[in-house]
């Protein structure tokens, strides 16, 4: 009986849309329907129920933001479609074989509805999907063999439901899935168990829930994972072995949790990741060799961390490839130690947006060398020992930085100030710099020197007597020279005034 019932209906869904296309109504009003790439989009268009009267041939279908509350059977006409959005409507459930026909459909999206459950049986047929997303909607718990007969399923998205329980086998059967969102949920342990059956995931987003704490080993079964978001997990202490055989890892959130110290010692295991995001957390300071281990870190992003207060030397002794360093929004920020960021032959942009800096160090780094840099939003004070700073933007306009202090130059840009305008001296702290080096130079020249002469004052009491003796014996040989000159001159002044010369005797 109920097979006839069915029969009843599908002939009559079938004689209404041969009739509807034979009088060329097939697009339903508030629709734009194109015969000629098959693409369907009634957004808006006020539909409670599926359109009957498409072209049978459409392959893509968008639905978004209307009032359907049920899939019907009205999807079964459109047996080639590939692409089907349904999000933001007011679906309560789905029955079961609603996609039978729908062999070719490859993504659907259901997100932002009312769904409460769903089962084995919803998604049967569709043996070509690639992507299911379910985010934004009121699921409680996830079942033995949910997505079992989704075997090319590639990307699943269970974010933002009330998801608390997950079975061991819930994903069992995806072998090909890549990308699973379990994020803003109401989990309260990461669900290990169900991870054994995802060999091949390499995306995991399971952030804000409630876990407090990470056990040894908890991404067991996840050794391809490259992606994971721990974001707003609630974290307060992760075990030291959390992160054993996430051997390729390169991307961590663990942003916006409650951590008192960076995880050194566990994250020192990522030896390949390249991309951490830490901000948000309640550390006050990064010591020395925080990030030990990452020698792959090529960005770091510390947003928000409203305890962070200093920046020690050589706290990225260990990050020599690092490319990129954020440091955003810390209020608190006011000292990054000398040094700190020297020796880094690769950073080429630097965030410190919304910190608390008064004053930045010439030394600090190698500022020539950066392609961006922002420092928008600090309380600078400019004075001449900023003077560096904007004759660098004057040339490399990399930001705009303006004054907070003193008064009279606040809000003004650093960069237009002259020297004088700062309070300079010399127009050029460079000259400063070359004046106060040449008198240093010069002091440790004398006292080098007045050191040696005290050391070897013997030495040179005696070279003195010497040179006096060798002068004495010269000027007694000047002597004799000026007496012998002084005859020759008498004979021959003789000889001019006819005197008899007197013989000289050689002795």
């Amino acid at each position: 009986m109920n097979w006839a019932i069915k029969m009843m209906i599908s002939i009559f869904l079938l004689g209404s849309l041969m009739v509807a296309s034979s009088f060329g109504i097939g697009c339903p009003t508030g629709c734009e329907c194109n015969d000629d790439t098959f693409v369907v989009k009634c957004e808006k268009s006020k539909l409670d129920v599926l359109p009957i009267t498409l072209n049978p041939a459409v392959q893509r279908l968008v639905l978004r933001n209307n009032k359907i509350k049920t899939i019907d059977a009205a999807f079964q006409f459109y047996r080639d479609l590939q692409y089907v959005d349904l999000s933001n409507n007011h679906l309560v459930n789905i029955p079961s074989k609603s996609f039978l026909y729908q062999e070719k459909l490859q993504e659907l999206h259901l997100n932002n509805n009312k769904l409460s459950a769903v089962n084995n049986g919803t998604f049967q047929g569709l043996k070509s999907l690639t992507v299911l997303n379910l985010r934004e909607n009121f699921l409680l718990e996830l079942p033995r063999g949910l997505f079992s007969i989704l075997p090319k399923l590639e990307e699943l998205n269970l974010g933002r439901n009330r998801i608390s329980k997950i079975d061991a086998l819930a994903f069992d059967g995806l072998l090909a899935l890549r990308v699973l969102y379990l994020d803003d949920n109401q989990l309260t342990s990461v669900p290990t168990p169900a991870f054994s059956v995802m060999g091949s995931l390499a995306e995991l987003h399971v952030g804000l829930n409630d876990f407090t704490f990470l056990p040894d080993d908890v991404f067991a079964g996840l050794g391809k994972l490259s992606v994971l978001d721990l974001s707003g997990a609630g974290l307060l202490n992760i075990s030291d072995g959390a992160f054993n055989g996430m051997n390729g890892l390169r991307t961590l959130n663990l942003g916006d949790n409650k951590l008192k110290i960076v995880p050194t010692k566990q994250i020192s295991v990522l030896s390949r990741l390249e991309d951490l995001a830490i901000g948000q957390n309640e550390f006050v300071v990064l010591g020395e060799n925080s990030f030990k281990g990452l020698s792959n870190l090529r960005k770091l992003d510390v947003t928000g961390a409203t305890h962070l207060q200093t920046i020690k030397k050589g706290a990225f002794n260990a990050n020599l490839n690092i490319e990129s360093i954020v440091l955003a929004s810390n209020r608190e920020l006011k000292t990054i130690e000398e040094g700190a960021l020297v020796g880094l032959p690769n950073l080429r942009h630097l965030v410190l947006r919304e910190n608390g800096f008064t004053s930045l160090s010439e030394s600090m780094l190698s500022w020539g060398e950066l392609r961006s840099l922002e420092l928008t939003d600090n309380p600078i004070h400019c004075d001449c020992q900023m003077l560096w700073l904007g004759n660098l933007l004057a040339v490399k306009n990399l930001t705009v930085v303006q004054c907070a202090s003193p008064l009279p130059l606040r809000e003004k840009v650093l960069r237009t100030l002259s020297a004088d305008e700062l309070g300079c001296s010399f127009r050029d702290p460079r000259q400063q710099a070359i004046l106060v080096t040449l008198f240093v130079s010069a002091i440790i020249i004398l006292a080098v020197l007045g050191w040696l002469l005290f050391r070897y004052r013997q030495r040179v009491r005696e070279a003195v007597k010497e040179y006096k003796w060798n002068k004495r014996a010269i000027s007694r040989k000047e002597h004799e020279y000026q007496k012998t000159f002084s005859d020759d001159e008498y004979i021959m002044r003789a000889g001019q005034q006819h005197i008899k010369p007197i013989p000289v005797t050689e002795l």
